[in-house]
């Protein structure tokens, strides 16, 4: 009996994930679809990208690179936002202008590490927003982008036509993941997938609808909006920065968030301990560091990815039954993300296996929070100790 009640809430659960969350996982939400639009906004604006970059020596030049090389056909110029780096990451930066003849786009600013209560990235672009603010001609745009992405060509013309035709207060592109180890080509696509179902970009993209996010390794923003929602300071300790710099823009107007082809991260993870580093450092903000929510994201976990194929091995009818039509709902609502990363779709029948270990993650995030390493990132530990993280938008 308890079998069966098992696999019939499974089941409901795939059917409402596959019907009613948004079509998350048909991944339709792309931005090729600016490509065709009236490219003469792109002409009249003016774009500054703020880059906060922390030991990012060995990436930055190419990053930088790719961002020189804009096939752009108003003004664009660049502010990096040196966050204490030791790796020489500031003169890398300024090489990478050399060589492109673009010193004169580039300004380099030391971001002076964050206040008390400030994540490093969220101090480092405040630092950067403050200084374009100052500036005798304000942009049209804000682009803040990560130090470890490579650009292609069109992508800047293609955000800014995509965000005036819309009139969208961020536009935010979700960066194609490297996935080229056996450990990113096992998680990597699971992670795009579990990202959408819990930021459906349909639902994020409609004004009417409460659900919002971005990816933070491309958000293009109205410095106005931004400035009118308070500016960064009003999410200056998330750790989640980039969902919460959604919900705060939202406040303001529309926004889009989508898929590209055309940015690229840089950033490899060869190993499965680099995977679980990833996802622990902020999978426990998530879930607003409550251990009530952590138990009931396990089970949840454990309801719908865990318990179908076991039951469908090993269980008995009709629980059987019925929790092999769930495991192959929940394969076939995976493939378009595997398709997406050109992998064989029969991966998809592994998603538990992977689902299993993306919830170990979130309660080696919790365990690390309790420990007072909660949001590591290089050398930092940025998590809050006994209070919720101020921005923190629940999906």
């Amino acid at each position: 009996m308890l079998a069966t009640l098992i696999s019939v809430v499974g089941l409901f659960v795939w059917l409402y994930l596959i019907a009613l969350r948004g079509g998350f996982w048909r991944l339709t939400e792309h931005d090729r679809a600016f490509a065709a639009l009236d490219a003469e906004a792109a002409t009249r604006s003016y774009v500054v990208a703020i880059v906060p970059a922390r030991n990012e020596a060995d990436v930055i030049e190419t990053s930088l690179a790719s961002l020189f090389s804009q096939d752009f056909p108003g003004r664009f110029d660049i502010i990096l936002v040196d966050d204490e780096s030791d790796d020489g990451t500031a003169e890398a930066a300024r090489r990478a202008a050399g060589a492109h003849g673009a010193r004169d786009r580039l300004t380099i600013l030391a971001s002076g590490g964050p206040h008390a209560g400030w994540t490093g990235k969220l101090a480092a672009m405040q630092r950067g927003f403050d200084h374009v603010r100052a500036l005798p001609q304000g942009p049209d745009f804000v682009l803040f982008c990560d130090a470890d992405i490579a650009f292609g060509p069109h992508v800047l013309s293609r955000l800014v036509v995509g965000a005036t035709t819309r009139g969208a207060v961020l536009t935010s592109l979700m960066v194609k993941l490297r996935c080229e180890s056996a450990a990113e080509r096992w998680f990597v696509p699971a992670f795009i997938f579990f990202f959408q179902k819990l930021y459906p970009f349909r639902l994020v993209n409609d004004p009417g609808h409460a659900v919002a996010g971005a990816a933070g390794g491309v958000m293009l923003a109205r410095p106005e909006a931004l400035a009118a929602a308070g500016g960064l300071r009003a999410i200056h300790g998330a750790l989640i920065d980039d969902c919460a710099l959604g919900a705060l823009m939202k406040t303001q107007g529309p926004i889009w968030l989508g898929l590209t082809d055309d940015v690229r991260s840089l950033r490899a993870y060869p190993r499965l301990g680099d995977i679980a580093k990833m996802v622990s450092r902020s999978a426990y903000a998530q879930l607003r560091y409550s251990p009530w929510r952590l138990a009931a994201a396990v089970s949840g976990m454990a309801t719908a990815y865990l318990a179908p194929p076991w039951l469908a091995l090993f269980g008995e009818s009709p629980a059987q039954d019925i929790a092999l039509v769930s495991w192959l709902l929940m394969a076939q609502a995976y493939m378009p993300s595997l398709r997406f990363y050109g992998l064989s779709r029969l991966r998809a029948l592994a998603l538990p296996a992977v689902a299993a270990c993306y919830t170990w993650f979130t309660v080696e995030s919790a365990w690390r929070h309790l420990r007072g390493r909660g949001g590591e990132w290089k050398g930092r530990y940025q998590a809050p100790r006994g209070a919720e993280t101020p921005g923190e938008i629940e999906a």
